[in-house]
């Protein structure tokens, strides 16, 4: 089958091009995100591959389904980009990939939450420049504090297993508590607001749903504790930026811990060195020195990249060979989450 790849980058193609020796589909590739302005590149695809960051609106999917695609293939485990409605009325099937590797994202948060506290990012700046002082460097042991993980699913456990692991004071919420977690006497559940008021570290594991979008307001904000870090590697618009900003600014919030931005579209996995920023909360966001921002790279390991990659083809094979699709999300699952 033909598969129309948008918004692809060199360290990802090695690896669908290795994993698809074992299809034989044929792989065609795009710079472009994947718009109602740029679906008329996928004529003649009966698949598309899409990344997060792509916008398949209903004016996009139209356009696809005028080109003769039928298929769209999620390389990713969120779907909120996708108009699962207008999909359903125009009869084209939308798979993802529900996990590719936990580890990769729950290490990644763990590691902005080291970042803050050792103030790595600002000591390797200093040391290039040879400055070699201390001053303003001093950090917390993380043992012994109080971690609210919010969002208890495959990554939020793999998160709660490697917090214990540094002698931390795991916390959890999640509308569904994993059983198995809570049997761990290193874990203890607790109702949302409770989580906030006693958690040193706020971590975030958990899908943007109309619920959850900007749950993270200036409300949830002010239940924290002074000096709260917190931390967002799930999807940019669970938190509400400019309360975030207002936060910082305020000593409220002590650190942000940032893999993904409410408007990163347009501005991450692009290289703008050479450009002036045109998004003006993110430019305040990164006047802060204790706020890390890494642009969306939390699932970035070959690992990840191989298992997304595999399950992204299979799921392309099962289709042409209608076969079952386990990796299906319709507008059933939207509808759950309202």
């Amino acid at each position: 089958m033909r598969i129309a790849f948008f918004d692809t980058h060199r360290f990802e193609r090695e690896h669908f091009e290795r994993g698809n020796r074992a299809h034989g589909h044929e792989l065609v590739w795009f710079d472009a995100r994947l718009t109602r302005t740029t679906a008329a590149l996928a004529r003649g695809s009966p698949s598309v591959c899409c990344f997060v960051n792509d916008r398949l609106d209903d004016a996009a999917l139209d356009a696809l389904v005028e080109g003769g695609t039928r298929l769209v293939a999620l390389r990713s485990a969120g779907y909120n980009h996708v108009d699962l409605l207008a999909a359903e009325r125009l009869g084209l099937v939308v798979v993802r990939v529900p996990e590719y590797s936990p580890h990769a994202v729950a290490e990644h948060a763990v590691a902005l939450v080291l970042a803050l506290d050792r103030k790595i990012h600002r000591a390797h700046a200093r040391v290039r420049e040879g400055n070699f002082s201390l001053e303003g460097l001093v950090g917390f042991d993380l043992f012994g504090k109080a971690v609210g993980l919010v969002g208890t699913g495959r990554i939020g456990r793999a998160a709660a297993q490697i917090f214990a692991g540094f002698g931390c004071r795991v916390l959890a919420h999640d509308v569904a508590p994993d059983a198995e977690l809570s049997r761990d006497a290193r874990v203890r559940y607790l109702p949302l607001d409770a989580l906030y008021a006693e958690a040193d570290i706020v971590s975030l594991h958990v899908p943007l749903t109309p619920a959850t979008r900007h749950m993270i307001d200036a409300a949830a904000l002010a239940r924290m504790k002074r000096g709260v870090m917190l931390v967002n590697t799930s999807r940019g618009a669970l938190i509400d930026t400019r309360a975030l900003i207002d936060g910082l600014k305020s000593g409220h919030v002590g650190y942000a811990g940032l893999d993904v931005y409410e408007e990163e579209e347009g501005v991450f996995f692009r290289d703008l060195s050479d450009m002036v920023l045109q998004d003006d909360v993110l430019a305040r966001l990164m006047t802060f020195p204790n706020v890390v921002i890494t642009a969306h790279q939390a699932f970035l390991t070959r690992e990840a990249l191989t298992n997304i990659a595999a399950v992204t083809l299979e799921n392309v094979s099962a289709f042409e060979q209608g076969r079952p699709l386990d990796n299906q999300v319709s507008a059933a699952d939207l509808r759950r989450s309202l």
